[in-house]
C-alpha cells in the first residue's frame, strides 16, 4: 500500500479552501463602497502577504534552531521557508501593483511607507540566495545563511506596523481595536482565503522539503556507488 505523503493534508486543505475563497470573493461578498468590484483582490493580496511573513518567520525560527543545534536539517528547513516566502512575496508585489493600477491609476507609489518597507524586506531575502550560493556547501554556508536570515526578521513586524503608521489611501487600516472594518461576509471570505493561503504555503514547504531530502539521498547513493567503483 502506498503511504500518504506528509504534505497531503496541506495539499487537500489548500485545494479546497483556495477555490472556495475565489468563489466567495467573486459571487458572495458585496462590492466595496469606495472601490467597487476591484476591491475583491484584497481577499488574496492580504492573505498572500501574511503567508509571506509566516514563511519568512518559519525560516528565521529554523535558522535560530540551526545555530543552536548545528543540525543540517534545520538549515534545509530554513532555506525552504525563505524560498517559499520569496515566491509569495513576488505574488504580493504583483497583486498589489494590479490592485493599485485598477483602483488608483498607479502601479507603485514611492511615497507609501508600507510598499517601500515590504520591497526592502523582499529584496533582502532575495539577496539571501546570492549570499548562500556564493559559499561552498558546508557549515560555513549554513551558518552565514542562518545569521543573515535572522538579521532580516526585524523587517517583518516593521512591515506590518507600517500600515498603521502610514495611514494612506493605498493601505487603509482595516483591522482596529474595535474589530474588522468589514461586513460579516467580507470577514468570513477573508478568513477562508487566509486559511487557504497558509495551507498552500505549508504544502509548498512540506513538498519542497521532501523533494530536497530525496535529492540529497540520491546524491549520497551516487557518491557511494562512485566510491565503490573506484
Amino acid at each position: 500500500m502506498t503511504r500518504i505523503g506528509g504534505g497531503a493534508p496541506w495539499v487537500v486543505a489548500s485545494g479546497l479552501l483556495v477555490p472556495l475563497a475565489i468563489a466567495l470573493a467573486a459571487w458572495w461578498v458585496p462590492d466595496d463602497a469606495d472601490q467597487g468590484y476591484s476591491q475583491r483582490i484584497f481577499y488574496f493580496h492580504v492573505p498572500i502577504a501574511l503567508t509571506t511573513y509566516a514563511a519568512f518567520g518559519y525560516g528565521a525560527v529554523c535558522a535560530a534552531m540551526y545555530l543552536r543545534t548545528r543540525d543540517e536539517r534545520w538549515d534545509l528547513r530554513s532555506y525552504v521557508g525563505i524560498h517559499v516566502g520569496s515566491i509569495f512575496g513576488c505574488l504580493v508585489l504583483i497583486t498589489g501593483a494590479l490592485w493599485a493600477k485598477v483602483s488608483w491609476g498607479v502601479w507603485w507609489d514611492w511615497s507609501d511607507r508600507q510598499l517601500n518597507v515590504f520591497l526592502v524586506l523582499f529584496l533582502f531575502y532575495c539577496a539571501y540566495f546570492m549570499l548562500r550560493f556564493s559559499l561552498d556547501e558546508g557549515e560555513r554556508r549554513f551558518a552565514y545563511s542562518a545569521v543573515y536570515t535572522l538579521l532580516g526578521v526585524g523587517l517583518i513586524p516593521l512591515s506590518i506596523l507600517a500600515v498603521r503608521v502610514a495611514e494612506s489611501l493605498l493601505h487603509p487600516t482595516v483591522f482596529t481595536a474595535d474589530g474588522a472594518a468589514m461586513t460579516s461576509e467580507m470577514f468570513t471570505t477573508f478568513l477562508v482565503a487566509l486559511a487557504g493561503m497558509l495551507c498552500l504555503g505549508a504544502a509548498m514547504i512540506t513538498l519542497e522539503l521532501r523533494g530536497k531530502r530525496l535529492a540529497l539521498r540520491i546524491r549520497e547513493v551516487r557518491r557511494r556507488l562512485e566510491g565503490t567503483n573506484l
